[in-house]
């Protein structure tokens, strides 16, 4: 057996005379090492209840004290959840005056680019009105992005004349081929939900996207996918698997959980 050197080769390899083995190693066989130049900075939460709808007043809280959040394109707010899977909650039809009730796994995520990260890590121990209610800020952590080939994004702006599901899955088919320079083979949408700011409501859908190597499955959540990251749009987050959509929608949320 001839073993090939590693490292660069003349496009014109020679076979050995008795062309018994061409054997050349991988010179980029070793696992994948996820970057940290963009990370989700965790938070843990003293607080007891927020209002259900609370992406804007949110955003807007945060946006005093992080200035940049709405302009970096890597950068974003992730929507609070609840601890509702198991517990027999139904997400109500109107949710304008309804409250999240809080639990200590409840963790508050803010997705930043690592020149910030001091200044976001620098939130623990404020305390915010969030539409009324107090949001106090405990201890952070990190939390790199995983490479699971099952993304999930809940919410994924539905632009103008994209009422219809296929025109809207079409085209956040071509912004993720474009994205990630490859062919999108697996992906479903899931229910539509409403965000509500002063200019309108907003309306989205959530997205599975699967079948992604690690590379670009971090790459995905590194730049996510249409607008309104402020108000927690476009953020994929890795998911255990494919179910329905929609019922991941209902029962499975982003506490930051192994």
């Amino acid at each position: 057996m001839i073993r090939q050197p590693t490292g660069k080769t003349s496009s014109k390899q020679r076979l050995p005379a008795d062309n018994a083995m061409f054997w050349e190693e991988d010179d980029n066989k070793g696992p994948y090492q996820v970057p940290d130049d963009v990370v989700d900075i965790g938070f843990k939460l003293k607080s007891k209840t927020l209002p259900l709808e609370h992406a804007w007043a949110l955003s807007e809280a945060l946006h005093d004290v992080l200035p940049w959040i709405r302009e970096e394109d890597t950068a974003g707010i992730h929507q609070i959840h609840g601890a509702e899977s198991g517990n027999g909650w139904l997400r109500p039809e109107d949710t304008e005056n309804e409250l999240l009730h809080l639990s200590r796994r409840s963790k508050m995520f803010i997705r930043t680019p690592k020149a910030y990260q001091a200044e976001v890590e620098a939130l623990t121990g404020q305390v915010f009105d969030i539409a009324g209610h107090k949001l106090e800020i405990g201890d952070s952590f990190v939390k790199m992005f995983g490479t699971q080939p099952e993304q999930f994004c809940r919410y994924v702006i539905v632009e103008s004349g994209e009422e219809d599901e296929s025109a809207f899955l079409q085209r956040v088919v071509q912004d993720l081929g474009e994205l990630l320079d490859t062919r999108i083979r697996k992906i479903m949408c899931g229910k539509p939900h409403t965000i509500r700011v002063p200019e309108g409501d907003i309306q989205t859908r959530s997205v599975m996207v699967a079948d992604l190597d690690p590379q670009l499955a971090v790459k995905l959540q590194q730049h996510g996918v249409g607008r309104g990251r402020h108000l927690g749009c476009g953020l994929f987050v890795p998911h255990k698997g494919i179910k329905a959509v929609g019922e991941t929608e209902d029962k499975t949320h982003f506490t930051g959980a192994e």
